[in-house]
């Protein structure tokens, strides 16, 4: 491995685009390590039955340390590298989780859970950046929405282990869980060793042979002359040129004319990922079917178990299809339907349900309308599923692929900052807010999508297809409130396209520098 790499794993693109996602696992093994926990007996005696707003509080934990990990990545990811900063977000994690395992009161579960957000907060904002800088762009929607996919695996797996462990009697029912997520960050810190560094960043410091040589390795089979090599580092380089002459690297470049647009794309569509309710759905989703009427411990773990499937099974269609279907169409499809279920479930809780009390607590519960709780628990699996299909690897994808070179790291982190903002502050609330107006929760959440689906439609324009040096000429068509009206060919070149361009920068250049 005297390149710093495995040749055999660079020349692979689904392994080299995918490893990393191991790092958006992270973030579903922590929302499932709640989810799980939230009825259990032993966890509830252990940190004293903490009520809606300490439990929210305690959820929120993770989010907020990842806000700050997020924002962390603009130094990072820039200075240290995308592979070096993810292997950092593997170790960390391994230290916020020994910290939850071992944890013997809120204060201590509480650091656990911000340890492990920044080590989140790394990872989901690094890990899309570094697969959309090392994939081609015919499968570049793909790979990226394998993040997504990640996630779900880790929400997924961590809850079956939950499930597994409820049977056993004691505090073991809830460590075990938490001490077992150490292993697939162990996995990925160790595991990217062997992968290479993002060629785009390795030009925007000068490394320019080292980059040559990985994309050969990635997309040439080795060969520094295939056509699709030479396309991707003479693009990468014309456009890191280019870049460095708009001046230095600093968040002052983010309210630039162009790039600010993006940066408010990039952040609103996290916003918006995260006001859909899907997160609220998966850390809730014991609260949300104990309120529809569905009791006992077992039986609750059985129907969350299967939300959980069909939220890794219905990504699947999204990954084949993303760069088929476009990032648009999924976006605003999606968000209809969300809303749309959303508002089923509002209403029959409306309709059916009365305040009662459950543990002690007052709790908004159908009783005695078995239809209507079959009916909501229907409309939440076809809410998760919608959101799965569309929403959920679009709104990694798209953040990760519109922004300039010279300013990806910070902007991506200040996009997914913008998604672990709005995560703390609904983990925080929900709990209170389902206490509180109980069925009015979902009807908020199901407007936001409404809303969402209008934004959509009107300001963000098609991306997918494209290299993430034409990206930029899609921006450059303009058309703020009116994205529907880019053609899909906008951007799109060919090899002597750029070779072209690369001549007559090359004689601006020369003329230049013999003026007088």
């Amino acid at each position: 491995m005297g390149k710093g790499y495995n040749t055999r794993i660079a020349s692979n693109p689904y392994i080299v685009g995918s490893f990393a996602c191991i790092g958006g696992g992270l973030f579903g093994l922590d929302i499932s390590s709640m989810s799980g926990v939230l009825n259990n007996n032993a966890y509830l005696s252990t940190f004293h039955s903490p009520g809606s707003n300490a439990q929210g509080a305690i959820v929120a934990a993770m989010p907020a340390g990842s806000f700050v990990g997020s924002l962390a990545v603009a130094y990072l990811a820039d200075r240290i590298g995308r592979k070096n900063t993810i292997i950092y977000a593997g170790l960390i994690w391994v230290i916020g989780s020994i910290l939850q395992c071992a944890s013997v009161n809120r204060g201590m579960l509480v650091v656990g859970r911000v340890i492990s957000g920044l080590s989140v907060g790394l990872s989901s904002t690094v890990v899309p950046i570094y697969q959309s800088e090392i994939t081609a762009p015919a499968i570049r929607g793909r790979l990226v929405a394998m993040q997504q996919w990640s996630i779900t695996w880790g929400i997924m797996l961590q809850y079956f282990v939950q499930f597994g462990c409820s049977y056993i009697n004691g505090t073991a029912s809830f460590r075990i869980p938490w001490g077992l997520q150490m292993i697939p960050a162990i996995i990925l810190s160790v595991g990217m060793l062997w992968f290479p560094e993002s060629p785009r960043w390795l030009v925007d410091h000068n490394r320019e042979t080292e980059a040559l040589e990985i994309l050969a390795d990635l997309h040439g089979g080795g060969n520094q002359q295939d056509e699709l090599v030479v396309l991707e580092f003479e693009e990468i380089k014309q456009q890191v040129y280019f870049e460095r002459t708009e001046g230095a690297k600093s968040y002052l470049d983010l309210l630039k004319p162009g790039v600010f647009r993006r940066v408010g794309l990039g952040c609103s569509l996290q916003m918006w990922s995260q006001l859909t309710g899907m997160n609220v759905m998966m850390y809730y989703i014991v609260y949300v079917f104990q309120g529809a009427g569905l009791t006992g411990r077992r039986g609750n773990l059985i129907a969350d178990s299967v939300q959980y499937v069909l939220n890794v099974a219905f990504t699947v269609p999204a990954i084949i299809y993303i760069d088929k279907w476009g990032r648009r169409p999924m976006l605003i499809i999606g968000t209809i339907l969300m809303g749309f279920f959303l508002m089923l479930v509002g209403g029959l809780q409306g309709r059916f349900g009365q305040w009662g009390e459950i543990d002690g607590a007052a709790v908004w519960v159908i009783n005695g309308h078995e239809a209507a709780t079959k009916a909501i628990i229907v409309c939440s699996y076809l809410f998760v599923s919608s959101f799965a299909i569309t929403m959920g690897p679009v709104s990694w994808t798209y953040p990760a692929e519109i922004f300039p070179m010279r300013v990806r790291g910070k902007a991506v982190s200040l996009a997914t900052a913008a998604n672990w903002a709005f995560n703390f502050a609904l983990a925080w609330a929900v709990p209170p807010g389902l206490a509180n107006i109980a069925w009015k929760t979902y009807f908020i959440f199901a407007t936001f999508n409404f809303a969402a689906c209008i934004h959509f439609f009107f300001c963000f324009p098609e991306t997918s297809q494209r290299t993430l040096e034409e990206i930029e000429d899609v921006f450059n068509q303009g058309h703020i409130f009116s994205a529907w009206a880019i053609s899909r060919d906008v951007g799109k070149r060919n090899l002597q396209d750029v070779l072209a361009e690369k001549r007559v920068d090359e004689k601006e250049d020369s003329i230049g520098k013999n003026e007088p």
